[in-house]
């Protein structure tokens, strides 16, 4: 086989086939031209998707040859699709809606502007119907209905093109590449078209467009459908796009109505076997809805195993902190996915020094990338471990499952992991043993900054310096702590009393040492982190708010804690900022220095309610409410910016945004729990409830077939004036309630 430097202009076998290579000039240019920077990002989109496929278009379903904006059909971080493109008579069909609520499959309604026949017939606008559903499940498949509402008989042409570019996912968000694989001329039949790359990595992929309504022609990447339609007929036109890579499974399916049933049922058993969550606001309830239809549809089944994708486009992938904290916000609606997970980060556990990845042994990683770049190592993304926070969050969520399942046997399974990640936290992730967790990136192309807010210019100081590493964040001790507390009770429960003994006492120091070196007497807040020199970088963030979730912040302090945060340069009426308004870094605009974030959000509200501070947890959890209702879908997105309310009608947008993103999705439901107070102990058998405090919008709850252990436990929450009340309405198996205070 000729290698792709030298094979250019000839035929060439790769594996058991034979294609035609495209010049070198034209390979350049159809394959991937310029370096992609996405610029056009305000028009919006449709997202379907299932498993690792998805498609990203415009809302008038197409995805234009000289689009800008990253849109596509993608799998395992290739686009496989990069051109796909209707249009009527040769011009673009009149868009009337379109929408994609249900995750997996879109509906959209398109008609005709005023047109001439060649007959010199006028057909008026609005007369012709186009209807474009699409479903995903193994492969994209489309049904198109096409029907004329005029008086007399119409000509239809209806064209199609087609094409990709099979571009890296890291390509189009932005990589530079000097060095390319083959792509291949198209093959095509009366009925089909295959398009392929050969890539560095040597690996074949191809895309392979099925028409099983076969086209009047086939123009080299275009099918063109020429029909005359009487009066008030409809036709129907069928296709399929599947990616195919060598190791890709087959799709059992092969008919579109089977497609959209068979995942419509899978969607229904989760919603039916998880909780049940109903309220009597008809807008929150759809909003509960619409946040687990998105969790549902990040859930991805691979060859590594079932996870949830942290967020589409850019994140359909094993993400450390993303899926971790999105298993934790949902544990009170179903612990499966947090022990699907489990298994899938334990695998990927880091085993030995790799500088090039960030990679140390008992570290958990921050992402993995499956494209042709991580395959020749052009990224470090194998996967890439630049997380300073993944692995003490990875510790809470093992602790989590085993609270609200009781599975002991799962607890046991999981000492060495767990063993080995105490191990990283107390050697490699605290280098110069001061007690503090901190990072400084050792590979080339890894991360400066290895908190949640992980742009370069998201740690300054207050007079706008890039804080120097190795640095410590706030929020990372946070969770370093709560994972150390919840191992301590974890190995005590498993009858290591002694080990158990030694993990508490490190935490009580690490909270001690905490609150001395990281607060801030005169601003009443703590330092956003500590510095390569030991100095507090004191610009005030979200970040140490998170410190209340963890509890590791002083009963003295929180309240000034929480005061701080309610001021107005940090709550804009719709959420808490990151970046305080008052800083010289601070954009509204901006991804980490002055957004609003509602997964932030989501864990603060948590961590007040924690406190007690049940108005300012109720506040901030009512402006995310209201800036949810803005949103189609009331899908709340990963980040929106964070210009104060008083002076807006609706929350801003940011233009590239994730949505549906998994971590804004799981906020509500983390919310909920935050405002209902409950927490599981299923080894105990116990649920615990503590001050339940509904917000004024909201006046009755019911929580129905709440696993723990076991169990199921069905709760009705009401509130009446300013006192919220609870009662037990069904139980199945043991388990007792307590309230607490």
């Amino acid at each position: 086989m000729s290698s792709p430097e030298t094979a250019n202009g000839r035929q060439i076998k790769i594996g058991d086939e034979y294609f035609q290579v495209l010049t070198e000039e034209s390979s350049r240019v159809l394959a991937h031209g310029e370096p992609f920077v996405i610029v056009d990002v305000k028009k919006e989109k449709l997202v379907v998707k299932e498993g690792e496929l998805f498609l990203y278009s415009d809302i008038e379903g197409n995805v234009a040859r000289d689009d800008t904006s990253g849109l596509g059909l993608y799998f395992q971080d290739t686009r496989f699709l990069s051109t796909f493109d209707m249009t009527l008579f040769g011009s673009k069909p009149v868009l009337l809606s379109s929408t994609a609520d249900r995750g997996f499959m879109s509906q959209i309604e398109l008609t005709n502007a005023d047109f001439m026949t060649v007959e010199g017939m006028v057909v008026p606008q609005e007369t012709i119907n186009i209807r474009r559903i699409r479903v995903v499940n193994g492969k994209l498949y489309e049904l198109i209905r096409i029907k004329n509402y005029n008086h007399f008989p119409v000509d239809i042409s209806l064209e199609f093109e087609f094409d990709s570019d099979f571009a890296d996912m890291f390509e189009v968000r932005g990589t530079k590449r000097t060095r390319y694989g083959t792509r291949l001329a198209p093959k095509t039949t009366e009925d089909s078209i295959l398009l392929a790359y050969h890539g560095l990595d040597a690996i074949l992929r191809k895309t392979d467009i099925r028409l099983e309504t076969p086209p009047t022609t086939i123009d080299g990447t275009s099918a063109i459908y020429r029909f005359q339609l009487k009066p008030r007929e409809r036709r129907v036109i069928k296709f399929s796009v599947e990616p195919i890579l060598p190791t890709t499974r087959v799709p059992e399916i092969t008919d579109f109505n089977k497609a959209i049933g068979d995942v419509r049922k899978s969607y229904e058993r989760w919603f039916s076997s998880s909780t049940q969550l109903h309220t009597d606001n008809e807008l929150f309830t759809t909003l509960l809805r619409s946040s687990q239809r998105d969790i549902r549809m990040l859930a991805t089944d691979t060859e590594m195993g079932y996870f949830l994708s942290a967020g589409v486009p850019w994140f359909v992938t094993p993400f450390g902190r993303d899926t971790i904290i999105t298993c934790l916000q949902i544990m009170m609606l179903d612990p499966l996915p947090a022990m699907d997970t489990a298994k899938v980060f334990t695998q990927l556990q880091g085993k030995t020094i790799d500088p090039w990845r960030d990679e140390e042994p008992g570290k958990i990683f921050h992402e993995v990338r499956r494209g042709e770049l991580a395959n020749i190592r052009a990224i470090p993304h194998t996967p890439y471990f630049g997380s300073a926070d993944s692995t003490a969050l990875y510790l809470i969520m093992l602790s989590d499952i085993v609270l609200w399942t009781g599975d002991l046997d799962f607890a046991r399974s999981m000492l060495e992991p767990i063993n080995l990640a105490l191990r990283w936290i107390d050697e490699y992730g605290d280098p110069d043993q001061d007690g503090f967790v901190e990072y400084e990136t050792k590979s080339r192309r890894g991360l400066v900054n290895q908190g949640w807010k992980d742009s370069g210019n998201s740690v300054v100081h207050t007079d706008g310096r890039l804080a120097e590493p190795p640095i410590a964040l706030a929020e990372v001790q946070a969770y370093v702590y709560y994972a150390k507390r919840r191992i301590s009770s974890l190995f005590e429960l498993l009858g290591y009393r002694e080990r158990a003994g030694e993990i508490r006492a490190q935490a009580e120091k690490l909270k001690s040492a905490y609150n001395q070196a990281f607060w801030m007497p005169r601003e009443g807040y703590f330092a956003l982190a500590l510095d390569g020199e030991k100095n507090q970088v004191k610009t005030i963030t979200s970040n140490p708010a998170h410190g209340l979730w963890a509890r590791i912040i002083d009963e003295e302090k929180a309240e000034r804690v929480r005061d701080r945060l309610m001021q107005p340069d940090m709550f804009s009426g719709w959420g808490i900022r990151t970046l305080s308004k008052s800083s010289i870094n601070y954009n509204p605009m901006s991804y980490h220095n002055g957004s609003v974030w509602p997964h932030d959000n989501a864990i603060i509200i948590r961590g007040l309610k924690k406190y007690g501070y049940n108005e300012a947890a109720a506040q901030v959890a009512s402006g995310l409410f209201d800036a949810a209702l803005h949103y189609d879908y009331y899908r709340l997105p990963e980040l929106f910016c964070g210009f104060t309310k008083r002076s807006i009608s609706r929350p801003v947008n940011y233009p590239v945004a994730c949505s549906p993103q998994a971590w804004a999705a799981g906020s509500i439901f983390m919310i909920l729990q935050a405002l209902l107070g409950i927490e599981a102990d299923a080894p105990s058998s116990t649920v615990y409830v503590n001050c339940p405090s509904l917000p004024q919008w909201l006046k009755e709850v019911d929580v129905r077939g709440m696993q723990v252990g076991k169990a199921s436990l069905s709760l009705k929450f009401r509130r009446d004036g300013d006192v919220t009340s609870f009662v037990v309405t069904e139980k199945s198996g043991t388990v007792r309630t307590i309230v607490t205070e």
